[in-house]
């Protein structure tokens, strides 16, 4: 009892401690090791800032508000009737923890669903996968579809190539089990799990999440297409359509506000667009302009940010389980 008690412990201070350590290997790595900072500075003294943050805050902000309001129709629609205003609140709120910690963020987001809904935070999640398992598919079409276009093909950009090989065969795996574990009893880990969610959850009720994704990639590809020209690169929109969600998968690193994986991961994806230093300036100034953002969001519902700060206290301290982030929710990218 006692050793399983240390290893539980042990667990939830790596859980605190892996963000900062893998945030700092990274900074010290990108920014001590593999950037000319004179180069750096000279990028984002030639780039375009007003039209720049113009840009970046527009995605900031469509990613949030998009993600808040397809949480709140997942809630309204397969948990309970909840005022969409008050789903704002919580996100909002949640968005200042943000500025610390993103699993922190999202522990405190659905303990504020689950006051939201009386607690019922097995319906909470199961609803909350709904926008994540849709925004994981649209992404995964988008890169699909875009893959064959790219200058050289399959074979030049391998990348895309291996990491969309990787997530279909994920996904064709689990759907196929689940099949079978309906059908022949088929069992394996969490196949009971899965199928009572995509019983409850059926495809044809998922068509206005789909639709929501299918509009908001559209935007980000091209705001960040604008916002990247800002910076004096220029990157076919076909090529960011096809490696965004690459970057977004490796965002899902628990890192602290994602800095050092975003300038070391778009560095690499887009390194045939432009020069190292450039592309990390870019990359920098972005995640600092998130930075801000969630900062304002987060002190425009101060009040809500303090009551899901104390709900956390108190669950830690009374010693409940928090809820987990799921496949880390991007409203933060």
């Amino acid at each position: 009892m006692l050793l399983r008690f240390m290893a539980v412990a042990a667990s939830k201070r790596w859980r605190h401690v892996l963000p900062w350590a893998i945030s700092i290997a990274l900074l010290v790595y990108v920014f001590g090791w593999a950037t000319d900072w004179q180069r750096l500075r000279n990028a984002a003294n030639a780039a375009n800032v007003p039209v720049f943050i113009a840009c970046a805050a527009a995605d900031r902000i469509a990613f949030f508000f998009v993600w808040t309001l397809l949480q709140a129709l997942a809630l309204r629609r397969f948990v309970t009737h909840v005022p969409v205003r008050s789903v704002v609140a919580v996100r909002g709120g949640a968005e200042l923890l943000r500025t610390i910690s993103a699993p922190l963020s999202d522990a405190a987001f659905f303990l504020g669903l689950g006051q939201l809904v009386g607690q019922r935070f097995d319906a909470v999640i199961g609803s909350a996968l709904v926008p994540v398992i849709c925004h994981f598919f649209v992404m995964l079409v988008m890169m699909t579809l875009a893959l064959p276009t790219l200058p050289g093909g399959i074979g030049a950009n391998r990348d895309v190539a291996i990491t969309a090989g990787v997530l279909w065969t994920i996904l064709v795996t689990v759907t196929v089990g689940v099949r079978l574990s309906t059908t022949r009893g088929w069992r394996f880990p969490g196949a009971s799990g899965i199928r009572s969610w995509a019983q409850r959850f059926p495809l044809s009720r998922l068509w206005p999440f789909l639709l929501g994704f299918i509009a908001l990639v559209i935007f980000d590809v091209t705001i960040q297409k604008l916002a990247s020209q800002a910076f004096g690169i220029s990157i076919p929109w076909l090529a960011l359509a096809a490696r965004i969600p690459v970057l977004y998968l490796a965002l899902s690193i628990p890192t602290l506000g994602n800095f050092g994986t975003r300038e070391l991961t778009w560095a690499a994806l887009f390194a045939d667009y432009g020069d190292h230093d450039t592309l990390v300036a870019y990359a920098l100034a972005t995640n600092a302009v998130f930075l801000l953002i969630n900062l304002v969001l987060g002190l425009l519902f101060l009040p809500r940010a303090l009551q899901l700060l104390a709900a956390v206290r108190r669950a830690r301290r009374e010693g409940e389980a928090l809820p987990g982030p799921l496949l880390h929710d991007p409203t933060d990218l």
